[in-house]
């Protein structure tokens, strides 16, 4: 496991936060004499592989982190041994550190005299697997993107990932459980003889009281004779023989006493060389009835699990878009019938630091879950986060479910603020002048003409009530983003059809482009009036405007006509003795927008009659909606209810406005006398 601080060269990528906090650590030359004396025990001595070279998951980064070992600085190879990197938890030092294979690994000594010290002792002698961790400043990081590949440490890795390629290393720690899995420390408790004797794998552990100690390397002192080296030689071998006859007699015990009836113990006892004695106490705790299981988090559920798990339960459409593949493997997995409300937000409040087992206490559920407190250390999830992006989704769902017909009319400008912004029209004295001799151009203008806009908020706030959290009802957080979507659907429609429908001033017959009379009804004779009309526009120099129409605006009543003009190639007229062109000549000019505002009711100007022939909204538009920062659809926002509401609420809010533009940008037939 790593623990890391802040990055000082590298930007963050964009979808995820870096850690802020820097540590600095100053330190000082100190010596320590300590003379042995006779018969004293030698310290115990660890060997540890601190790290693997493996990606790990690290608080508060969203990807994988890689410690890059070739960018590791080591400062010292005596570097402090703490527990769980705690200052105040103190276990000794490292006397070699090294980079082998990939890996990073580290020797010492147990030097300190502390609780913590001993205790990690004494559970090595008993088995305990321990683990290692690595608290390591970080200077410079790349992130990987998804889709590429790293090669660090002698391994391959996909992305997303990020990469720590300069860190400093800080201190060393044990750990029960770290999140490279694959760390182990050796611990070893050598008495104060010259026979001790070390196998292979555990050679550099060695350490005796009775040699002499230069820059922490320890010597062992010579036989002075033949014969003693023989006498040594040969107590070694009996040794060797003692330990395997030990050995032997030790797993003897353990499949006797397993007989056969507890594989997993029998087999996790002969490889952690459990005694005769812990054997029978696991069996005695294996066969006791088995009492209610205490939760303990699963360290596979993180925030894209569970935000997997609540796409996959709420059925959205190829989730695949949304979700990384891993992510939505691990929740299929996890959660195989479908994540509940309530488990999810137990999932948080566990993460967070809460000890409860069910949901009962829905209030404190809620408090982890939302706010974690001192006891969370550092929140690993974020409920808040998880269920705006979840609803996210469906927002935009219920957002794209309205009529969007004022999308493919209007022009679309961004604005930093709510101020009003002004713009100079796009037909004006703008032709270009002819260059007199010597090169020098002359200085033109934009024009008086000048149209305006302004953004507004429109938002709405919901709630998901106790009820539904008690009902455990996980569509309550999909039905819900889906109103406030369709809400802000629904009321864009209305600001824009508000104000393009009230139109009076607009088209007029003194902007020459308004049309009435029975010869306006939407058919050939009545387009081709609407067309010359639109195409005799002029600007301020009484000149064509040079832009040509491109679409037909019609009620749901002039649907079908309107699409009979666009695509039909003749148009015939089955009236007896009536005169009819067959051919269609405006067939595939002007493209069909359909909209039910135009002649409802309770808007100003409607008319299930009239329809309208525009330009194309990025040549000249005769309406322009502004958005606050280029953002088109709605955000949604999730929280803790407030204190007088129980439950969930969710706000959506959308930044736009809208205003007519230039009216030579279309025409309006009545559609009647």
């Amino acid at each position: 496991m790593a623990r890391t601080k802040a990055p000082t060269r590298s930007a963050s990528p964009p979808e995820q936060a870096t850690p802020q906090s820097i540590e600095i650590t100053a330190s000082a030359q100190i010596d320590i004499e300590a003379a042995a004396g006779e018969g004293q025990t030698a310290l115990p001595r660890f060997k540890m592989i601190a790290y693997t070279g493996s990606a790990m998951r690290v608080a508060a980064w969203r990807h994988p982190v890689i410690l890059d070992l070739a960018g590791l600085n080591i400062p010292s190879q005596q570097r402090p041994i703490r527990f769980s990197h705690d200052p105040a938890s103190g276990v000794g030092h490292t006397d070699a550190i090294r980079i082998e294979q990939g890996q990073l690994i580290a020797a010492g000594i147990v030097s300190r005299d502390t609780p913590t010290a001993r205790e990690i002792v004494t559970s090595s002698r008993n088995g305990f697997p321990w683990q290692a961790s690595v608290g390591a400043s970080v200077e410079e990081f790349e992130f990987i993107r998804d889709g590429q590949k790293v090669l660090v440490n002698g391994q391959e890795f996909a992305g997303p990932v990020n990469v720590v390629r300069k860190a400093t290393l800080g201190e060393i720690s044990f750990v029960d459980l770290g999140a490279d899995g694959k760390t182990s420390v050796n611990v070893a408790a050598i008495a104060a003889t010259q026979e001790n004797i070390m196998d292979g794998e555990n050679k550099e552990t060695i350490a005796a009281n009775s040699g002499t100690t230069t820059n922490g390397t320890v010597t062992q002192p010579k036989p002075e004779t033949q014969a003693d080296a023989s006498n040594a030689n040969a107590n070694a071998v009996e040794d060797i023989r003692a330990q395997a006859l030990a050995e032997t007699t030790r797993i003897s015990a353990v499949r006797r006493l397993c007989a056969g009836q507890h594989d997993e113990i029998e087999a996790k006892a002969i490889r952690e060389g459990w005694d005769s004695t812990r054997t029978e106490l696991e069996i005695l705790r294996a066969n006791r009835p088995k009492a209610p299981a205490i939760h303990v988090h699963d360290q596979n559920v993180s925030t894209q699990v569970l935000e997997a798990a609540c796409m996959l339960t709420a059925g959205l459409d190829e989730p695949e878009k949304h979700c990384e593949e891993q992510a939505l493997d691990l929740a299929a997995k996890r959660f195989r019938g479908g994540i509940g409300l309530q488990e999810l937000l137990l999932e948080a409040a566990w993460a967070n630091g809460y000890s409860g087992r069910n949901f009962r206490d829905s209030r404190n559920v809620l408090k982890f879950a939302f706010n974690p407190g001192i006891e969370a250390g550092m929140s690993t999830i974020d409920i808040g986060g998880i269920l705006s992006n979840v609803a996210n989704k469906f927002l935009l769902e219920g957002f794209f479910s309205v009529e969007r017909t004022w999308r493919n009319i209007t022009a679309v400008r961004n604005v930093s603020d709510f101020k009003t912004v002004t713009s100079y029209r796009l037909v004006g004295k703008d032709q270009y002048e002819i260059v007199a001799p010597g090169g020098e151009l002359k200085h033109g203008n934009l024009g008086e003409e000048q149209y305006t806009n302004k953004a507004d908020t429109y938002g709405l706030l919901l709630a998901i009530d106790r009820r539904d959290i008690i009902n455990d009802d996980l569509g309550a957080i999909t039905t819900v983003p889906r109103k406030l979507g369709r809400g802000s659907g629904l009321k864009i429609n209305d600001v824009f059809w508000t104000i393009f429908l009230a139109n009076t001033d607009f088209f007029k017959v003194g902007n020459n482009n308004y049309l009435s009379g029975a010869d306006t009804v939407l058919s050939i004779d009545g387009l081709t009036k609407a067309e010359v009309a639109f195409m005799d526009q002029v600007d301020g120099d009484g000149k064509p405007i040079g832009i040509m129409p491109s679409i037909m605006l019609v009620p749901t009543a002039l649907s079908a006509i309107g699409t009979q003009l666009f695509k039909s190639m003749e148009l015939r007229d089955t009236t007896a003795s009536t005169k009819y062109p067959v051919s269609n000549p405006h067939q595939g000019k002007f493209r069909v927008e359909v909209s039910r505002y135009l002649s409802n009711a309770s808007y100003t100007g409607n008319s299930a009659k009239a329809w309208y022939l525009l330009a194309d909204p990025t040549d000249l538009p005769v309406i322009e909606v502004a958005f606050l920062n280029g953002q088109e659809s709605p955000t949604i926002e999730t929280a803790e209810a407030d204190f007088n509401v129980l439950g969930i609420q969710m706000r959506g809010y959308h930044d736009f406005g809208c205003a007519l533009q230039d009216p030579r940008g279309g025409v309006m037939s009545k559609g009647e006398a």
